[in-house]
């Protein structure tokens, strides 16, 4: 059965309920992990994709994110400081192209950028485009008036993950609603920007909630998911929460192959204590 569902993954037919039962309770992960890879090589043959971010504004988050060091909420003793200069943002870039990143990303914490941090994403977005790499922009809960700024600055590409299915959402994080994060994604679609979503895992979901936000992302169309794995955090809600086996995020990885088969899939947060680090960060 299992050759059977890769086909039907390769050829983009959506899988049945108990076919996906099947995938979560297959007995043997080597198989399992195998059988997604075949399913990547068929849409990316064995190539890899490197991008890279800066952490361009920090701390004092509004909303109440339960995994999260960055909330204002929370007691983590993170590094707070406000957006930084644009000359550092284009030095750490040029380092990075030279290591060979294609894509990368101005990440910034808080709901939404203020004004004036919008302006200099603007401009640091100039500057990353003159070296020749992917701009791209982790920013928040944008408007379509703000998206179109970025896109007329050279901006490429736009990251809002919605972190867990909506079902799940109002365990998480109770100072926004869902949809918000929903109508930011599809305003980024709208608008011809790459787009990357995903969520995080191991902050007590099921997988009911899993294929949900597969599903959810499968149906909004996002170019890219990433996947991250709790790591619990001190001061956080979550800092006694245990994390997922290597055997579970494993699982997670292969299912996800199998529901977004033509998909960029990146394992970004989490590879090191889950032992995901010698995973291709897109596979």
């Amino acid at each position: 059965m299992l050759n059977n569902l890769v086909e039907k993954a390769i050829n983009k037919i959506s899988l049945r309920d108990d076919e996906i039962d099947f995938l979560i309770t297959h007995p043997n992960i080597e198989e399992l992990c195998k059988a997604a890879l075949k399913i990547k090589e068929n849409f990316f043959g064995n190539r890899i994709e490197f991008c890279s971010i800066i952490n361009a504004k920090s701390g004092k988050c509004p909303e109440d994110c339960k995994f999260c060091a960055q909330s204002v909420h929370y007691k983590t003793n993170i590094k707070e400081y406000p957006f930084i200069n644009i000359e550092r943002i284009e030095h750490v870039a040029n380092k990075l192209k030279s290591s060979g990143v294609k894509r990368f990303s101005i990440v910034t914490s808080g709901k939404g950028p203020t004004k004036s941090d919008l302006s200099k994403v603007e401009k640091a977005v100039s500057r990353i485009t003159e070296l020749g790499l992917i701009p791209d922009a982790s920013l928040g809960i944008l408007n379509k008036d703000d998206l179109l700024k970025l896109k007329k600055a050279g901006l490429k590409g736009f990251h809002h993950n919605l972190e867990v299915s909506k079902s799940f959402f109002k365990n998480i994080c109770t100072t926004h609603e869902y949809e918000e994060d929903v109508e930011t994604i599809k305003t980024a679609l709208q608008l011809g920007f790459y787009v990357c979503s995903g969520g995080i895992f191991g902050v007590g979901e099921n997988w009911e909630h899993r294929i949900e936000l597969a599903l959810t992302l499968k149906e909004l169309g996002v170019h890219s998911i990433p996947l991250n794995f709790l790591t619990p955090i001190k001061g956080t809600p979550l800092e006694n929460m245990p994390i997922l086996k290597e055997e579970e995020a494993l699982r997670i990885i292969a299912v996800y192959r199998f529901l977004l088969p033509d998909k960029h899939i990146r394992i970004c947060g989490g590879r090191h204590p889950h032992n995901l680090v010698s995973i291709p960060t897109t596979v």
